[in-house]
């Protein structure tokens, strides 16, 4: 059934008149009875019992008539809360994020958000960029914030662009590093990432290092190296003015002397770029890029 028939069993259920009721719905006696024979006819049932002094309800038009009110009471409350809520942005935005760029850069985005739309719902989930291109692919997030060049055919926005540095306590020179007995620590990330850096390492010096360190997470990396393990490669993004006093931060270039740089993108499909919390996010995030 649809609405209108279900405000008119209510209706009906509580007039039990045929002709009060047909008045308060703005029909005449005779389309209101062809409406409830069409409605009964759908349930296979007698909803009614009709007499001379009105209508009766049968046990299951009880039943039948409770649904219909309980439906057009849910049905008002949503209308009232949709006009309450016309011109302000509500809902739910989903986004799916690197784990980088969850840890390092979008928090102050998501608290400028949320404090400016508190109506908004927030679903969050991070991993790497492999992961958040599945779950786009998949449809199951409005947004996606990725990594490196998106295979995306939809909706993709560079937000920003970082530098890579290789991060240590005693080289302080790439020239160092041909020579160096210090293990190169390693997080896992995705491919893409760990071809870039390999890449630029043939460039430099035609070789992989001799010693690596494999971990799980960027900042067990980026604390490895603060604390004198060894050396690593870090993008701009995980670190900060201050660790300048830490480490050595040296800038990384290819063979044509351009800096190693990683790109940062917003993803979404059409539809998806359409809702006004998507497009309301979309405007926090560029208070926050160059």
């Amino acid at each position: 059934m649809n609405s209108s028939e279900y405000e008119i069993l209510a209706v009906l259920a509580e007039e039990l008149n045929m002709r009060k009721a047909a008045a308060r719905l703005y029909v005449t006696q005779s389309a209101l009875s062809q409406r409830l024979q069409a409605i009964e006819a759908g349930w296979n049932v007698k909803i009614f019992i009709r007499s001379q002094r009105g209508l009766l309800l049968t046990p299951e038009g009880e039943k039948i008539v409770q649904l219909a009110k309980e439906t057009v009471q849910k049905t008002k409350r949503v209308k009232e809360e949709i006009q309450r809520r016309v011109g302000q942005i509500s809902g739910t935005l989903t986004i799916a994020v690197t784990s980088i760029v969850a840890q390092h850069w979008l928090p102050p985005v998501l608290k400028t958000f949320i404090k400016l739309y508190p109506d908004v719902n927030v679903s969050l989930t991070t991993g790497w960029t492999s992961e958040v291109l599945s779950h786009m692919y998949e449809n199951r997030f409005q947004l996606g914030i990725v990594r490196g060049e998106p295979n995306w055919s939809g909706i993709a926005t560079r937000l920003f662009t970082d530098q890579l540095y290789l991060v240590d306590q005693e080289i302080h020179d790439l020239e160092q590093l041909r020579h160096t007995e210090r293990p190169f620590i390693q997080f896992k990330s995705d491919s893409t990432y760990s071809l870039h850096i390999q890449q630029w390492w043939h460039e430099q010096f035609q070789a992989l290092p001799a010693r690596t360190v494999m971990v799980d997470q960027i900042e067990t990396c980026k604390q490895l190296a603060y604390h004198g393990v060894g050396y690593a490669i870090l993008p701009e993004i995980a670190l900060d003015d201050r660790e300048q006093y830490v480490v050595h931060m040296i800038p990384l270039k290819n063979k044509r002397g351009e800096p190693m740089t990683r790109d940062t993108w917003l993803i979404s499909s059409e539809a998806a770029w359409q809702l006004p919390q998507v497009q309301a996010f979309e405007k926090v995030l560029r208070r926050f890029v160059p």
